[in-house]
C-alpha cells in the first residue's frame, strides 16, 4: 500500500519513517507548516505536498497525524469524490474511527484508528522502537481484518479493539503510563522525608522500580505480587497507615490496596485477608 500523511510531527514523522524501512511507499507529507513537511518528507524519502487532496490521491491510506482536536476539522475539508476506495487513518488515543471520520462508509472510503500504545518521545529515533510497540486498531469493519495483517506483516503487534470501548481503552492507557508517574512520585516525596535528598531518593527507588516492572511484564501482576498486602500482614498495613501524615496520601495508599487485595485474594485463595481488609477499609488504623 502506498501512504500519505497529513500531519509531520512526532507520530507522523515515526510512521513514516518506519513504514519507509519496511518497503511501504510513503507518498509524502500535507503539513500547516511546509518546513515540517519537508524535514519529515526529507527523512522517509518522500516529498512534501502542498495539497491535501493531491496527496490523497496518491495514496491508498492515509494517515491525519494531527492532535486530536483537528482530526475530524481535517477530515471534514478532504474532497470526498476524491476519498472512494481510501483508507483514512488516525493515531489518537482517546478517539474512535466512528467519532472522527463520521459518514466515511458513505463516501466509499474506510476509517480506522491505529494507535501506538506507547509515547512517541522523538521525532527522528522514534521509528526504532517501533517493532517493541503494541498497537490497537479499529474502525470499518468491511477492511478491519485486512488492514490489522498488514500492520502484523510489517513487523508491528497489532490487536483489534472494540471502537465503543475507546475510552476506557484510553484510561487503561493513562494508569499504566502518567499514573505510574504520581505513583514513583509519591514514594520519592516518602523516601525524602525519610532524610535523603530528592535525587538520592530518586536513584535509591529506581532500581526497585524497574525491576518490578520488568517481573510484571514476565510473569503478570498476580504471580508479581509480593509484600505485606500478599502476605496478609495486617500489623504492617495499620503501621504505613499510621506513618503516612496527610490524608490524601493515606486515601492513596487505600484504595490501591484494596485494589492488590483482590489480585492477593486470587493468587491465594485459601488465605484469610479479611483482618487487613477491614485496616483498609476503614482507612484509619487501631
Amino acid at each position: 500500500m502506498k501512504v500519505g500523511f497529513i500531519g509531520a510531527g512526532k507520530v507522523g514523522t515515526t510512521l513514516g519513517k518506519y513504514f519507509s524501512t519496511r518497503g511501504i511507499e510513503v507518498t509524502g507529507y500535507f503539513s500547516r507548516s511546509i518546513q515540517s513537511a519537508k524535514e519529515a518528507a526529507s527523512f522517509t524519502g518522500s516529498r512534501a505536498s502542498g495539497n491535501a487532496d493531491a496527496l490523497m490521491e496518491l495514496s491508498d491510506v492515509l494517515f491525519l497525524t494531527v492532535p486530536d482536536g483537528e482530526i475530524q476539522k481535517v477530515y471534514s475539508r478532504l474532497d470526498k469524490e476524491k476519498m472512494k476506495g481510501k483508507i483514512l487513518c488516525h493515531s489518537s488515543g482517546s478517539l474512535s474511527a466512528g467519532e472522527t471520520f463520521p459518514g466515511i462508509e458513505e463516501q466509499g472510503a474506510y476509517g480506522y484508528s491505529v494507535h501506538p500504545l506507547s509515547a512517541v518521545s522523538d521525532r527522528f529515533t522514534a521509528y526504532r522502537e517501533m517493532q517493541d510497540i503494541f498497537f490497537t486498531i479499529e474502525g470499518s469493519e468491511a477492511r478491519l481484518d485486512e488492514m490489522r495483517k498488514w500492520l502484523k506483516s510489517i513487523g508491528l503487534h497489532a490487536a483489534v479493539i472494540d471502537g465503543s470501548k475507546k475510552t476506557l481503552y484510553h484510561a487503561a492507557a493513562v494508569i499504566a503510563s502518567n499514573h505510574v508517574v504520581a505513583l514513583f512520585a509519591e514514594a520519592q516525596e516518602m523516601l525524602a522525608s525519610c532524610g535523603l535528598d530528592e535525587g538520592t531518593a530518586k536513584d535509591a527507588m529506581a532500581s526497585l522500580f524497574l525491576g518490578n516492572a520488568r517481573h510484571i511484564a514476565e510473569v503478570g501482576p498476580t504471580a508479581a505480587l509480593t509484600g505485606p498486602i500478599e502476605r496478609g500482614d495486617s500489623g504492617t498495613a495499620a503501621k504505613h497507615l499510621a506513618a503516612i501524615e496527610s490524608e490524601d496520601d493515606r486515601e492513596l495508599y487505600r484504595l490501591i490496596s484494596m485494589r492488590l487485595l483482590k489480585i492477593a485474594k486470587a493468587k491465594h485463595p485459601e488465605r484469610d485477608y479479611s483482618p487487613i481488609e477491614k485496616i483498609i477499609k476503614r482507612g484509619i488504623p487501631t
